[in-house]
């Protein structure tokens, strides 16, 4: 692997060229994502080499055709030259740390929209924490609200991942409701949305399109297959589960996923 350090304290302009270099994407008919942001909030640590020769395996898998990341995980990437061909989100709000009194008010401390832009990448996503009894939900959501409206500006996806303060399929599905409805318009929003209860009833409270995400525990392979075969479902964007498979095997879990989405 290339000495990233190195890079970037002598040549840190290395990276703006890396993405001005990078090969677009078209659009593809179904997304495999896989989801790099959560050291952003705390929630993964360890090794950073580590985890990015785990994210060059994942995304050198076939039919592997997107990530999720933060700019610092991003800009390694670049760097490795493993962007090419995939459909790039940055991670815009990681203010919500990990167990922080403040996590409802998640800030927008990483890409912004113009940030995206300039990087060429396809998109921006931002998590939405929804809990009607603590007013730190609302900052949350007049953010994400404008930043909705500044990536459908640009013609960039927003892909936007609700969350009510309960998991029952009624709570998802307000959630989901709350998140379609952000910003000046929905042209060029997604959903982003967690396998909960009775999901046909859950994905038919919206007709944008949606992306299945996998959490953080072991991958539920069945519980994602069933999610897939609902018609406003178009991929996954899964992280821990197959970065960090309880075999080891990074590859092999992720072709296992790979599969159920282009099936």
């Amino acid at each position: 692997m290339l000495d990233l350090t190195e890079i970037r304290a002598r040549r840190p302009e290395a990276i703006a060229e890396a993405a001005s270099a990078r090969v677009r994407p078209a659009w593809p008919e179904r997304l495999m994502v896989i989801a790099a942001d959560h050291p952003g909030r705390g929630m993964l640590l360890g090794d950073r080499a580590d985890l990015l020769d785990r994210l060059v395996v994942a995304l050198s898998r076939p039919g592997v055709n997107g990530v999720l990341g933060t700019p610092d995980v991003l800009e390694d990437l670049l760097l490795l030259g493993a962007l090419d061909d995939k459909v790039v989100f940055g991670s815009m709000n990681r203010g919500g740390l990990a167990g922080a009194t403040w996590s409802l008010d998640d800030r927008f401390t990483a890409y912004d929209a113009a940030a995206i832009a300039a990087a060429g990448f396809e998109g921006g996503k931002m998590l939405l924490r929804l809990d009607p009894g603590d007013a730190l939900t609302a900052p949350t959501l007049e953010a994400c609200a404008r930043a909705v409206g500044e990536l459908a500006q640009r013609r960039l996806t927003a892909l936007v991942e609700p969350f009510w303060n309960d998991t029952s399929a009624e709570g998802a599905m307000k959630a989901i409701s709350v998140a379609s409805a952000l910003g000046r318009t929905s042209a060029y929003t997604w959903l982003k949305v967690p396998v909960v209860e009775d999901m046909e009833r859950v994905m038919a409270a919206s007709t944008l399109p949606a992306l299945i995400l996998g959490g953080g525990g072991p991958a539920d392979f069945e519980a994602w297959d069933r999610a897939l075969a609902l018609p406003t479902v178009r991929g996954l964007v899964i992280g821990r589960s197959l970065l960090y498979p309880q075999d080891g095997d990074v590859a092999a879990a992720v072709d296992v996923a790979t599969g159920l989405v282009m099936t």
